[in-house]
């Protein structure tokens, strides 16, 4: 629906007769002006401003930074949306007011005067782009939307939203961007966020918010775009305290690292779970009825109880010696010390250091009655004294907490002794070791005792605590690592996303309040995304059959996408032979093809596609226009997407789980990672809940 282009209030150039013409000169102009502002950054000389060789140390890496930031990626368009302000944004509005033009994109570019040329989408100017609407216009005239092959600017689309003689339509050139086949990482997104997406993405820094959303509604873009908008409206309070995004695996993060450079932020530290809790060496795997009481919120109880076992009354007071007087801190006195450091409910190491110091100020209280003028010096120097030391250690050891969980894993005694009224016999019986390790080195951890370690650390050691955390595909945690993950944001807040209905663990959420509640977020809005963009109508209508078995209480996803989507059930008769026949007939479409299948079915498929000559990458691993096939166990589709899908086997991917729910839960995520189309394939029969 282009329309012709009025005037350009940022131009004095004269109305070209092609409006696209002239847009794509903006364009030109931008990426002209944008490698000027490099350049000129790679020209600076701080040889006369540095006065020593830390700052130059400092200045140099703020210089490769900042270089880094004006890079122009050729394939990510620099704007890609135009708002016709009524009057000047900020201006009182009155009759006849001046407007202005401002062009939306990843980041901001100026002239050689200072002029914008491209607003970052994450100004306050920029706001409209995503919230107007004809029922609100926000003083905008007309918003244009652009489209790109490429990095080419090839089509415009605009909306007068001022106009009320013009109807309101559903964007050609979103759904086309939506829609778009493509070959590499995820997406450009930030020109496809919607209003009610843009509301969280915009929430302030000191509020926590917990998005649940079905497939294909925009979750992980929410979280991406959040962090940088908070980065920019930010950026000095969370280059002090930090941001981290939390992923459920490697290949999930390798997976959306390269959309936060075209969202304008190049410096996000990203980790999994396991990375935060990496204090040993995992080598080792439990059951998962084992893991499902590991990660109970009542082993912190139970961890609690047996570090604080170690703190032992004294049983005889101190001496200390120094010079001719000896000074004498009663058992009675030590005893009220200890007593209350254990009321305070600090951490035990902070406790650990402050006892001596308690000690030594009991010994100073006598000093001044005798007449004597003790100093802090004086007081450092009885916390040290031997006397005080010994009795210290007596009384507050120091623990390992390594050690600590080793000895609770391998002592039934020891573990009996403090999970009484915590966990029953069975349960104590399910986290024992059968054959107990000998050190903290030999033990064969698994990724559910790594988290205890950390919970005994924490409780040892305060946690450094950052800004803001974005934990993504949340629902899979279990209750012990939602207080690993809010360990890391106690002074900041978070953005939780998730699906309740794709829990596919043992130890799945069951509810978002009690998730938040150990993340120690109860506060938190909780915000329901229920618009599909990028799953076909027909495949999530399909895949949709499944909720009432997986998360009754959901509401289903609504696709608002025009095109239903390419949808085929095929009884693959002849095996893996149907399997590779859509395989080759889904590569000659444009884009990516994704290839699901049981984690136990990945070796004979994989074996197959290369005899039949047939590329393909793992999950993680960068598609080219070569090969445009990756091969999926299903335990590692969460979170990732593809033009096109294969999903081999759905029995087998329910039977491949623990239970029939998890199961379920693993297909319904399998059945909803297309974009534009899915083949469901399958020798034995559908699960009867599909038919």
């Amino acid at each position: 629906m282009s329309t012709p282009a009025h005037d350009d209030p940022l131009s004095d150039a004269p109305l070209s007769a092609d409006p696209l013409a002239r847009e794509r000169s903006h364009l030109a102009a931008s990426r002209s002006a944008l490698r000027a502002m490099r350049e000129d950054v790679e020209s600076l000389d701080i040889a006369d401003v540095t006065a020593n060789w830390v700052n130059a140390a400092v200045l140099e890496k703020q210089i490769e930074d900042r270089i880094k930031a004006l890079a122009d990626l050729s394939e990510t368009p620099l704007f890609f949306g135009r708002l016709d302000y009524l009057h000047a944004p900020g201006a009182e509005q009155a009759e006849g007011g001046e407007g202005e033009l401002f062009y939306v994109g990843r980041r901001h570019v100026h002239d050689t005067d200072g002029d914008p040329m491209v607003v970052d989408w994450r100004a306050p100017v920029s706001q409209p782009f995503y919230r107007a609407s004809k029922k609100d216009p926000q003083d905008i005239s007309l918003r244009r939307r652009f489209g790109y092959t490429g990095g080419d600017l090839t089509a415009y689309e605009d909306e007068h939203l001022s106009d009320p003689a013009e109807a309101a339509v559903t964007s050609k050139l979103l759904q086309q961007e939506i829609e778009r086949p493509r070959v590499g990482p995820m997406r450009d997104i930030v020109a496809t966020i919607q209003p009610e997406q843009d509301e969280i993405v915009r929430a302030g820094l000191s509020g926590s918010v917990c998005v649940q959303g079905g497939p294909g509604t925009g979750k992980t873009a929410v979280g991406l775009h959040r962090v940088a908008y908070l980065l920019y409206a930010h950026r000095e309070r969370l280059a002090r305290t930090g941001t981290l995004v939390i992923g459920p695996n490697r290949s999930f993060l390798h997976y959306i690292e390269q959309v936060l450079p075209a969202l304008g932020e190049l410096a996000v530290r990203q980790a999994t779970v396991d990375d935060l809790v990496a204090h040993v060496e995992v080598r080792g795997a439990d059951e998962a009825a084992t893991a499902v009481v590991k990660g109970d919120a009542r082993m912190a109880e139970v961890l609690r109880r047996a570090l604080y076992s170690h703190v032992a009354m004294p049983t005889e007071g101190i001496v200390v010696v120094r010079g001719s007087r000896r000074w004498r801190v009663p058992v009675y006195e030590l005893e009220e010390i200890v007593r209350e450091l254990l009321a305070r409910d600090i951490r035990y190491g902070a406790a650990r250091e402050a006892l001596p110091q308690r000690i030594a100020h009991a010994v100073l209280v006598q000093m001044e009655r005798a007449g004597e003028a003790p100093d802090d010096r004086v007081q450092n120097t009885v916390a040290r004294n031997a006397a005080v030391k010994a009795a210290v250690k007596a009384v507050w050891p120091q623990v390992d907490p390594a050690k600590l969980v080793l000895r609770l894993l391998s002592d039934a005694d020891f573990l009996a002794e403090h999970a009484e009224g915590v966990l029953d016999a069975d349960e104590q019986k399910a986290v024992l070791w059968v054959r107990p390790a000998r050190s903290v080195k030999s033990a064969g951890w698994s990724p559910a005792d790594a988290v205890l370690i950390d919970e005994a650390t924490d409780l040892v050691e305060r946690t450094h605590s950052l800004g803001h955390v974005v934990l993504d595909e949340a629902q899979d945690l279990s209750p012990m690592q939602y207080r690993a993950v809010g360990r890391r944001c106690t002074t900041g807040s978070a953005t939780v996303l998730g699906d309740l209905a794709q829990g596919t663990t043992p130890w799945a959420t069951r509810s978002w309040s009690e998730a938040l509640s150990h993340l120690g977020k109860g506060e938190a809005v909780v915000e329901e995304l229920t618009a599909g963009f990028r799953v076909p109508t027909d495949v999530i209508a399909y895949a949709s059959r499944l909720l009432p078995h997986i998360a009754p209480g959901l509401t289903p996803v609504a696709s608002i996408r025009e095109n239903p989507g390419f949808f085929e059930i095929r009884a693959a008769d002849a095996g893996t032979a149907g399997v590779l026949a859509a395989c080759r007939e889904l590569l000659e479409r444009e884009g990516s093809v994704g290839l699901i299948t049981a984690d136990a079915r990945v070796p004979e498929l994989a074996a197959a596609l290369e005899a039949a000559g047939i590329g393909h990458v793992g999950p993680g691993e960068e598609n080219t226009p070569a090969v445009r096939l990756t091969l999926v166990p299903a335990s590692l589709a969460k979170g990732l997407e593809y033009d096109y899908v294969v999903l081999d086997e759905p029995r087998a991917v329910v039977d491949g789980e623990p239970d029939e729910r998890t199961g379920l839960r693993r297909l319904y995520v399998a059945l909803t990672r297309a974009v534009s189309g899915l083949v469901v394939t399958h020798a034995t029969g559908l699960p009867p809940q599909l038919d």
